[in-house]
């Protein structure tokens, strides 16, 4: 529960950061040039913007740690979420302020059904890049497997606010509404 709270105040914080303004936080002129203009974009033009984003998300600056990224993301798609787990943590280790380290790490744990480590690595991802999309829409998927749909309506809800185009956070939010109707959330 003290995680679920702590992570809810790492959520609001990103919210208002978003809202309001984040000083350097995950913020670059090409990064700021894609999100102005995703919420207006075509689908085709959305995809291919979600593409240029995890690009700039992916760079780290420096050859060595994102070779430990690439690591960890094909150790995942290999079906090895606790190796991708070494590697990410190596990664973490030595670029901690690198906000895709941890939300890779997230998505891992979540793999190997620690949702514990994976809220408290999104509240890092949240921390450094209030705009992570992914990570919210991953924050939704473990707070449906808890069983608080209203935690997840509420991060889902904050995805989409970054990015309008995401189906199956679409997709989530429509599901959680047609079951709250009739029950307060």
């Amino acid at each position: 529960m003290k995680a679920i709270v702590a992570l809810h105040n790492h959520i609001v914080a990103a919210l208002l950061l978003i809202f309001f303004g984040s000083a350097g936080l995950a913020q670059t002129p090409a990064l700021d040039d894609l999100f102005d203009r995703l919420p207006a974009a075509e689908a085709r033009e959305a995809k291919q913007i979600e593409r240029e984003i995890w690009i700039e998300w992916s760079k780290s600056g420096s050859a060595a740690m994102d070779l430990l990224l690439e690591r960890g993301r094909d150790a995942m798609a290999a079906g090895s979420p606790d190796v991708a787990v070494e590697h990410l943590t190596a990664l973490i280790d030595h670029a901690p302020d690198f906000a895709e380290g941890w939300n890779a790490r997230a998505t891992a744990y979540f793999q190997t059904g620690d949702l514990g480590p994976a809220i408290s690595d999104i509240g890092q991802v949240l921390t450094l890049n209030p705009r992570h999309f992914a990570a919210l829409s991953g924050l939704g998927m473990i707070f449906e497997q808890l069983d608080r749909p209203e935690q997840a309506l509420e991060v889902y809800r904050a995805a989409l606010a970054i990015n309008p185009h995401l189906s199956d956070v679409k997709d989530a939010v429509t599901r959680l509404e047609k079951t709250a109707i009739g029950q307060d959330l």
